[in-house]
Protein backbone atom coordinates (compact mmCIF):
# COMPACT_ATOMS: atom_id res chain seq x y z
CA UNK A 1 0.00 0.00 0.00
CA UNK A 2 1.50 3.45 -1.17
CA UNK A 3 1.30 5.59 2.07
CA UNK A 4 1.75 9.41 2.13
CA UNK A 5 3.15 11.50 5.75
CA UNK A 6 5.78 14.23 6.05
CA UNK A 7 7.70 14.92 9.28
CA UNK A 8 6.10 18.69 8.90
CA UNK A 9 3.16 17.52 9.90
CA UNK A 10 4.61 17.21 13.70
CA UNK A 11 5.18 20.46 13.97
CA UNK A 12 1.90 22.27 15.34
CA UNK A 13 0.68 21.06 18.75
CA UNK A 14 -2.87 23.62 19.58
CA UNK A 15 -2.17 23.21 23.14
CA UNK A 16 -5.28 24.10 24.85
CA UNK A 17 -9.01 24.62 23.97
CA UNK A 18 -12.28 25.57 26.18
CA UNK A 19 -14.63 23.16 27.34
CA UNK A 20 -17.78 23.43 29.81
CA UNK A 21 -16.18 26.97 30.11
CA UNK A 22 -13.08 25.60 31.07
CA UNK A 23 -9.39 25.38 29.34
CA UNK A 24 -8.48 21.94 28.87
CA UNK A 25 -5.82 20.19 26.94
CA UNK A 26 -6.40 19.53 23.41
CA UNK A 27 -6.22 15.36 22.68
CA UNK A 28 -5.16 16.46 18.27
CA UNK A 29 -1.62 16.17 19.29
CA UNK A 30 1.98 15.53 17.61
CA UNK A 31 1.84 11.80 18.86
CA UNK A 32 -1.30 10.82 17.56
CA UNK A 33 0.39 10.62 13.91
CA UNK A 34 3.57 8.84 15.98
CA UNK A 35 1.56 6.30 16.89
CA UNK A 36 -0.23 6.11 13.21
CA UNK A 37 2.80 5.96 11.36
CA UNK A 38 4.29 3.17 14.00
CA UNK A 39 1.08 1.42 13.18
CA UNK A 40 2.25 1.66 9.75
CA UNK A 41 5.49 -0.12 10.49
CA UNK A 42 3.62 -3.29 11.85
CA UNK A 43 2.31 -3.77 8.23
CA UNK A 44 6.10 -3.03 6.90
CA UNK A 45 4.66 -0.14 4.85
CA UNK A 46 7.11 3.13 4.80
CA UNK A 47 5.37 6.29 4.18
CA UNK A 48 6.82 8.74 1.39
CA UNK A 49 7.12 12.62 2.11
CA UNK A 50 4.64 14.09 -0.57
CA UNK A 51 6.88 17.05 -1.67
CA UNK A 52 4.60 20.70 -2.14
CA UNK A 53 1.99 20.86 -4.55
CA UNK A 54 1.34 24.59 -4.11
CA UNK A 55 -1.83 26.14 -3.37
CA UNK A 56 -3.66 25.28 -6.59
CA UNK A 57 -5.24 21.90 -4.96
CA UNK A 58 -5.87 23.71 -2.21
CA UNK A 59 -7.61 26.93 -3.95
CA UNK A 60 -10.20 24.37 -5.59
CA UNK A 61 -11.64 23.75 -2.26
CA UNK A 62 -10.77 26.80 0.07
CA UNK A 63 -11.32 30.59 -0.73
CA UNK A 64 -8.43 32.73 -1.52
CA UNK A 65 -9.04 34.96 1.33
CA UNK A 66 -9.03 31.93 3.47
CA UNK A 67 -6.00 30.41 2.85
CA UNK A 68 -4.22 33.88 2.67
CA UNK A 69 -5.39 33.70 6.55
CA UNK A 70 -4.16 30.93 7.15
CA UNK A 71 -0.95 31.98 5.96
CA UNK A 72 -0.67 35.15 7.69
CA UNK A 73 -2.86 35.35 10.28
CA UNK A 74 -0.29 34.70 13.04
CA UNK A 75 2.62 37.06 12.06
CA UNK A 76 -0.43 39.60 11.90
CA UNK A 77 -1.84 38.77 15.06
CA UNK A 78 1.51 38.83 16.74
CA UNK A 79 2.07 41.89 15.73
CA UNK A 80 -1.05 43.53 17.11
CA UNK A 81 0.20 42.19 20.44
CA UNK A 82 -1.62 38.96 20.82
CA UNK A 83 -0.84 36.15 22.52
CA UNK A 84 1.73 33.18 21.40
CA UNK A 85 -1.23 31.52 19.86
CA UNK A 86 -4.32 32.68 17.60
CA UNK A 87 -7.68 32.10 19.49
CA UNK A 88 -10.77 34.30 18.42
CA UNK A 89 -12.89 35.78 21.17
CA UNK A 90 -15.79 37.05 18.78
CA UNK A 91 -17.24 35.87 16.06
CA UNK A 92 -20.11 37.67 13.09
CA UNK A 93 -23.83 37.05 13.40
CA UNK A 94 -23.03 35.88 9.76
CA UNK A 95 -19.89 36.68 6.83
CA UNK A 96 -22.06 38.13 4.23
CA UNK A 97 -21.05 41.99 5.15
CA UNK A 98 -17.73 43.37 5.31
CA UNK A 99 -14.48 41.27 5.58
CA UNK A 100 -12.89 42.61 8.78
CA UNK A 101 -9.91 44.42 8.57
CA UNK A 102 -7.90 43.73 12.03
CA UNK A 103 -6.21 40.47 13.09
CA UNK A 104 -9.34 39.75 15.77
CA UNK A 105 -11.85 40.29 13.35
CA UNK A 106 -10.54 38.20 10.87
CA UNK A 107 -9.31 35.02 13.54
CA UNK A 108 -13.21 35.19 14.76
CA UNK A 109 -14.32 35.47 10.96
CA UNK A 110 -12.90 31.90 10.36
CA UNK A 111 -11.98 30.24 13.19
CA UNK A 112 -15.24 28.41 14.14
CA UNK A 113 -14.57 27.72 18.00
CA UNK A 114 -11.55 27.15 20.12
CA UNK A 115 -10.41 24.09 18.94
CA UNK A 116 -8.21 25.51 16.55
CA UNK A 117 -5.58 28.00 17.53
CA UNK A 118 -2.84 29.00 15.07
CA UNK A 119 0.53 29.00 16.14
CA UNK A 120 3.90 29.81 13.89
CA UNK A 121 3.89 26.43 12.69
CA UNK A 122 -0.13 25.81 12.01
CA UNK A 123 -0.01 26.43 8.32
CA UNK A 124 3.40 24.38 7.31
CA UNK A 125 2.04 21.27 9.52
CA UNK A 126 -1.86 21.98 7.67
CA UNK A 127 -0.19 22.58 4.43
CA UNK A 128 2.01 19.36 4.76
CA UNK A 129 -1.33 17.27 5.89
CA UNK A 130 -2.97 18.50 2.42
CA UNK A 131 0.15 17.35 0.63
CA UNK A 132 -0.41 13.94 1.99
CA UNK A 133 -3.91 13.66 0.32
CA UNK A 134 -2.71 15.25 -2.56
CA UNK A 135 -0.55 12.79 -3.27
CA UNK A 136 -2.48 9.72 -2.43
CA UNK A 137 -4.86 11.22 -4.71
CA UNK A 138 -2.60 12.00 -8.03
CA UNK A 139 -1.51 7.83 -7.06
CA UNK A 140 -5.70 6.91 -7.71
CA UNK A 141 -6.12 9.65 -10.08
CA UNK A 142 -2.99 8.75 -12.28
CA UNK A 143 -4.06 4.75 -12.31
CA UNK A 144 -0.56 4.03 -10.69
CA UNK A 145 -2.51 2.42 -7.36
CA UNK A 146 -6.10 1.16 -6.79
CA UNK A 147 -5.62 2.60 -3.46
CA UNK A 148 -3.72 4.78 -0.98
CA UNK A 149 -3.45 6.15 2.25
CA UNK A 150 -2.85 9.69 3.44
CA UNK A 151 -2.08 9.84 7.27
CA UNK A 152 -3.52 13.59 7.26
CA UNK A 153 -2.53 15.58 11.00
CA UNK A 154 -4.08 17.63 11.47
CA UNK A 155 -7.25 16.47 10.36
CA UNK A 156 -9.78 18.02 8.06
CA UNK A 157 -13.08 16.90 7.60
CA UNK A 158 -14.31 19.78 9.92
CA UNK A 159 -12.71 22.58 8.04
CA UNK A 160 -15.44 24.05 5.07
CA UNK A 161 -14.58 26.28 2.05
CA UNK A 162 -13.73 29.29 4.72
CA UNK A 163 -14.03 28.66 8.21
CA UNK A 164 -11.75 25.76 10.40
CA UNK A 165 -13.05 23.43 13.56
CA UNK A 166 -12.94 20.51 15.28
CA UNK A 167 -8.94 20.81 15.05
CA UNK A 168 -9.41 21.21 11.24
CA UNK A 169 -7.75 23.74 8.82
CA UNK A 170 -7.62 22.11 5.47
CA UNK A 171 -10.23 19.74 4.38
CA UNK A 172 -8.14 16.81 3.08
CA UNK A 173 -10.74 14.64 2.08
CA UNK A 174 -12.22 17.59 0.29
CA UNK A 175 -9.04 17.70 -1.25
CA UNK A 176 -8.23 14.57 -2.31
CA UNK A 177 -11.76 14.45 -4.07
CA UNK A 178 -11.32 17.63 -6.14
CA UNK A 179 -8.03 15.78 -7.62
CA UNK A 180 -9.86 12.74 -8.16
CA UNK A 181 -12.54 14.70 -10.18
CA UNK A 182 -10.07 15.39 -12.81
CA UNK A 183 -10.31 12.23 -13.77
CA UNK A 184 -13.92 10.90 -12.80
CA UNK A 185 -16.94 12.02 -13.67
CA UNK A 186 -18.26 11.18 -10.39
CA UNK A 187 -16.67 10.79 -6.72
CA UNK A 188 -18.04 9.28 -3.51
CA UNK A 189 -16.51 10.48 0.06
CA UNK A 190 -17.39 8.08 2.88
CA UNK A 191 -16.89 9.81 6.38
CA UNK A 192 -16.51 6.73 9.05
CA UNK A 193 -14.96 9.16 11.95
CA UNK A 194 -16.80 9.83 15.18
CA UNK A 195 -18.10 12.90 14.39
CA UNK A 196 -20.46 14.35 11.36
CA UNK A 197 -17.97 15.79 8.84
CA UNK A 198 -19.24 18.81 8.28
CA UNK A 199 -17.08 20.63 6.55
CA UNK A 200 -16.86 18.10 4.09
CA UNK A 201 -21.06 18.63 3.60
CA UNK A 202 -20.90 21.78 3.41
CA UNK A 203 -18.21 22.33 0.59
CA UNK A 204 -20.02 19.79 -1.37
CA UNK A 205 -23.56 20.54 -0.52
CA UNK A 206 -25.14 22.01 -3.08
CA UNK A 207 -23.30 19.46 -5.88
CA UNK A 208 -23.85 16.25 -7.60
CA UNK A 209 -20.54 15.03 -8.86
CA UNK A 210 -19.19 14.32 -5.12
CA UNK A 211 -21.73 11.93 -3.17
CA UNK A 212 -21.08 12.61 0.77
CA UNK A 213 -22.01 10.46 3.12
CA UNK A 214 -21.27 10.21 7.16
CA UNK A 215 -21.60 7.76 9.35
CA UNK A 216 -21.41 9.24 13.02
CA UNK A 217 -22.74 9.87 16.62
CA UNK A 218 -26.11 11.63 16.44
CA UNK A 219 -25.22 15.10 16.69
CA UNK A 220 -28.08 15.99 18.96
CA UNK A 221 -25.90 15.84 21.42
CA UNK A 222 -22.32 15.49 20.00
CA UNK A 223 -20.22 17.65 18.83
CA UNK A 224 -20.73 19.18 15.92
CA UNK A 225 -24.14 19.47 17.46
CA UNK A 226 -25.63 21.89 14.07
CA UNK A 227 -24.73 19.52 11.45
CA UNK A 228 -25.01 16.35 10.58
CA UNK A 229 -28.70 15.17 10.97
CA UNK A 230 -30.21 12.49 9.11
CA UNK A 231 -33.10 15.25 6.96
CA UNK A 232 -29.75 16.89 5.77
CA UNK A 233 -30.00 15.58 1.75
CA UNK A 234 -28.19 18.73 -0.08
CA UNK A 235 -30.07 21.84 -1.94
CA UNK A 236 -30.52 22.82 -5.42
CA UNK A 237 -28.85 20.20 -7.53
CA UNK A 238 -27.34 18.46 -4.76
CA UNK A 239 -30.67 17.43 -3.45
CA UNK A 240 -29.87 13.77 -2.85
CA UNK A 241 -26.37 13.54 -2.83
CA UNK A 242 -25.33 14.28 1.06
CA UNK A 243 -26.51 11.38 3.36
CA UNK A 244 -25.88 11.17 7.00
CA UNK A 245 -26.09 8.37 9.48
CA UNK A 246 -26.40 9.35 12.86
CA UNK A 247 -25.80 6.55 15.89
CA UNK A 248 -27.03 6.58 19.33
CA UNK A 249 -24.56 7.32 21.46
CA UNK A 250 -22.33 4.18 22.89
CA UNK A 251 -23.51 2.13 19.90
CA UNK A 252 -21.15 -0.47 18.64
CA UNK A 253 -20.36 -2.65 15.90
CA UNK A 254 -23.69 -3.94 14.75
CA UNK A 255 -25.20 -0.85 14.65
CA UNK A 256 -21.90 0.67 12.94
CA UNK A 257 -21.65 -1.77 10.64
CA UNK A 258 -25.89 -2.10 9.45
CA UNK A 259 -25.28 1.69 8.61
CA UNK A 260 -22.86 1.27 6.70
CA UNK A 261 -24.47 -1.31 4.68
CA UNK A 262 -27.08 0.96 3.62
CA UNK A 263 -24.05 3.72 2.60
CA UNK A 264 -22.56 1.38 0.50
CA UNK A 265 -25.67 0.45 -1.24
CA UNK A 266 -26.37 3.67 -2.05
CA UNK A 267 -22.88 4.42 -3.30
CA UNK A 268 -23.01 1.26 -5.41
CA UNK A 269 -26.67 3.02 -6.97
CA UNK A 270 -24.35 6.09 -7.30
CA UNK A 271 -21.60 4.47 -9.43
CA UNK A 272 -19.00 6.95 -8.63
CA UNK A 273 -15.78 6.13 -10.70
CA UNK A 274 -13.49 6.44 -6.95
CA UNK A 275 -14.21 6.66 -3.53
CA UNK A 276 -12.43 8.66 -0.87
CA UNK A 277 -12.72 7.28 2.73
CA UNK A 278 -12.26 9.64 5.64
CA UNK A 279 -11.33 7.51 8.26
CA UNK A 280 -12.15 8.50 11.48
CA UNK A 281 -10.70 5.82 14.33
CA UNK A 282 -12.12 8.00 17.43
CA UNK A 283 -15.54 5.43 16.67
CA UNK A 284 -13.29 3.49 19.14
CA UNK A 285 -14.26 2.21 22.56
CA UNK A 286 -11.43 3.16 23.51
CA UNK A 287 -11.06 6.73 22.17
CA UNK A 288 -10.92 9.42 24.85
CA UNK A 289 -14.45 11.43 23.16
CA UNK A 290 -16.10 7.79 24.04
CA UNK A 291 -18.88 8.74 21.63
CA UNK A 292 -19.21 4.96 20.00
CA UNK A 293 -18.05 1.41 20.83
CA UNK A 294 -16.40 0.01 17.67
CA UNK A 295 -13.83 -2.56 18.79
CA UNK A 296 -10.70 -3.15 16.71
CA UNK A 297 -11.81 -5.51 14.92
CA UNK A 298 -14.99 -4.15 13.76
CA UNK A 299 -12.50 -1.79 12.11
CA UNK A 300 -10.99 -4.40 10.42
CA UNK A 301 -14.94 -5.52 8.99
CA UNK A 302 -15.73 -2.17 8.10
CA UNK A 303 -12.58 -1.84 6.34
CA UNK A 304 -13.14 -4.76 4.23
CA UNK A 305 -16.96 -3.89 3.57
CA UNK A 306 -15.53 -0.95 2.33
CA UNK A 307 -12.54 -2.30 0.39
CA UNK A 308 -14.92 -5.58 -1.32
CA UNK A 309 -16.93 -2.93 -3.09
CA UNK A 310 -13.73 -2.45 -5.69
CA UNK A 311 -13.52 1.12 -6.15
CA UNK A 312 -10.26 3.10 -6.53
CA UNK A 313 -9.94 4.41 -3.14
CA UNK A 314 -7.70 7.18 -1.52
CA UNK A 315 -8.22 6.43 2.56
CA UNK A 316 -7.50 9.72 4.34
CA UNK A 317 -6.77 10.45 8.16
CA UNK A 318 -9.13 11.74 9.99
CA UNK A 319 -10.10 11.55 14.13
CA UNK A 320 -8.67 9.10 16.43
CA UNK A 321 -6.79 10.01 19.61
CA UNK A 322 -4.42 8.54 21.65
CA UNK A 323 -6.00 5.30 23.32
CA UNK A 324 -4.26 2.02 24.16
CA UNK A 325 -5.49 0.83 20.96
CA UNK A 326 -5.64 3.41 18.44
CA UNK A 327 -2.38 2.09 15.91
CA UNK A 328 -4.05 -1.33 16.36
CA UNK A 329 -7.46 0.25 14.77
CA UNK A 330 -5.27 1.27 11.95
CA UNK A 331 -3.48 -1.97 11.71
CA UNK A 332 -6.77 -3.74 11.80
CA UNK A 333 -8.21 -1.14 9.04
CA UNK A 334 -5.39 -0.97 6.36
CA UNK A 335 -4.50 -4.91 6.77
CA UNK A 336 -8.18 -5.86 6.59
CA UNK A 337 -8.64 -3.42 3.26
CA UNK A 338 -5.70 -5.00 1.51
CA UNK A 339 -6.26 -8.12 2.45
CA UNK A 340 -9.86 -8.04 1.00
CA UNK A 341 -8.22 -6.77 -2.46
CA UNK A 342 -5.61 -9.19 -2.91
Amino acid sequence: MQAYFSPDQILHHGQTFLVGGERKPIPEVPERAEILKSALDKLSITPQNPGDFGLAPLAKVHSPEYLLFLETIHDEWRASGGAEMVIPHIHPFDRTGTYPATAAGKAGFHLGDTSCPISAATWQSARASANCAVAAACDVRDGNADFTYALCRPPGHHASRDIAGGFCYLNNSAIAATQLRERFDRVAILDIDLHHGNGTQHIFYDRDDVFTLSIHADPTGFYPFYWGHAHERGTGRGTGYNRNFPLALGNGDHAFLAALDDALTLIGTYAPGALVVACGLDASGDDPFGGLNVSTSGFGKIARKISLIGLPTVIVQEGGYVSPTLGDNLVQFLGSFAEARS
